[in-house]
């Protein structure tokens, strides 16, 4: 099996469900190509070499410009904040690399579109972790979308709740909580929650062609974790929006940090001319079906419980009845970038498709200014 020597820039949460990833892939899908550990780059001297030695990489960097600049690394796969997405991505791509990078791309439309624009001039591999896709329930919905069982589709509506900003006592910026700190993350959830069900709306549904939005920000000033001073909070705590697909169907989008009681509740359901469809995170192994097609007195909402050897995915894993988890997806993002490295075909989304949820997040941004129906 030929060897793919990975170097990964972060190793916060997402550091460790890629790595987590590389490391299981091999034993559980034929690949063509074996992720190897390569490298790890973070700021922290200390903190990245406990990482390093944790998960089995062979050298760890605390400047991630000496990673790029490894000739061992052959795919550069970015972990770190989103104000470090572009600067890297463009380095790694100029040096020959492919480039793996965590969503949302840039900050903005602008450093998302350097960062395409560098793809394109390197000619090299990309691809961008909106693992949800991966999810054995999502695919099979995108399936049965493509098998043309619903129809034609009227209604898109998706949700992603979470309520971990809600106290005023909360910070922003640092290390833990650069989410919170706009130079940094360059949005609130309509770049980090929506952002998700963005890319999943478009590549179950097809593109998105206007929008009419509205933010808010609940706690106007948070004290800074760095400086300790109180600061203007610059990112949207909570983010709604109606839009309208290319297809004709309706949309509803809505993601927030205020609802108590939720921490990561991600729901869509789509409805059709001949049935609907349904998904929670919460249990991610189901999918909801309704097909008006069945005999009156039987017809109602089944859940398909997916964990037969003959849905995506799963004939990898355990036998039927037994369900998989989160981490799961990242394992099945990475075995299908691998295999498709000798593919004419790139594994999806690459940079280039994935500036498409790019454009909506910006439409909805400035139609939440402009309080007026925006194009994508």
């Amino acid at each position: 099996m030929k060897q793919l020597n990975v170097g990964l820039i972060g190793y916060g949460f997402m550091g460790r469900a890629h790595s987590n990833a590389y490391l299981t892939v091999g034993q559980f899908f034929d690949i063509k190509y074996q992720p190897v550990l390569k490298a790890v780059a973070a700021r922290d001297p200390d903190k990245v070499k406990q990482f390093a030695h944790k998960w089995g990489y062979e050298s760890h960097y605390s400047d991630w410009r000496k990673l790029i600049e490894d000739p061992a690394v052959e795919v550069v796969d970015i972990a770190s904040p989103n104000d470090t997405h572009a600067e890297i991505a463009v380095a790694a791509l100029e040096a020959g690399k492919m480039v793996l990078c965590e969503k949302p791309l840039g900050r903005n439309l602008a450093e998302a579109q350097r960062m395409v624009d560098a793809a394109k001039k390197a000619g090299k591999r990309t691809m961008v972790w909106y693992n949800y896709r991966r999810i054995p329930a999502v695919t099979l919905a995108k399936q049965i979308i493509v098998s043309g069982k619903l129809g034609r589709i009227f209604h898109y509506r998706a949700k992603f709740l979470q309520d971990w900003t809600i106290s005023a006592a909360v910070q922003q910026g640092g290390a833990a909580l650069w989410r919170l700190d706009v130079d940094v993350a360059g949005s609130g959830v309509t770049g980090d929650l929506l952002a998700h069900c963005i890319d999943t709306a478009i590549w179950l549904n097809g593109e998105l062609e206007s929008v009419s939005a509205m933010t808010e920000t609940f706690i106007k000033e948070r004290q800074h974790q760095v400086t300790g001073k109180m600061t203007e909070v610059g990112i949207d705590d909570a983010s709604a929006f109606l839009g309208r697909f290319k297809n004709g169907s309706l949309a509803t989008f809505e993601a927030t940090r205020y609802a108590r009681g939720h921490k990561a509740l991600y729901t869509l359901e789509i409805n059709g001319e001949y049935g609907s469809l349904a998904w929670d995170l919460h249990d991610l192994h189901r999918l909801e079906w309704f097909d008006h097609k069945d005999e009156g007195v039987v017809r109602g909402w089944r859940s398909i419980h997916v964990t037969d050897g003959d849905h995506p995915y799963m004939a990898n894993w355990w036998v039927p009845g037994l369900s998989i988890g989160y981490e799961h997806s990242f394992i099945h993002q990475v075995a299908d970038f691998v295999n498709s490295l000798d593919e004419k075909k790139p594994a999806e989304p690459t940079f280039d498709t994935a500036l498409d949820t790019e454009k909506v997040v910006d439409a909805v941004l400035r139609s939440a200014s402009s309080k007026k129906w925006e194009s994508v």
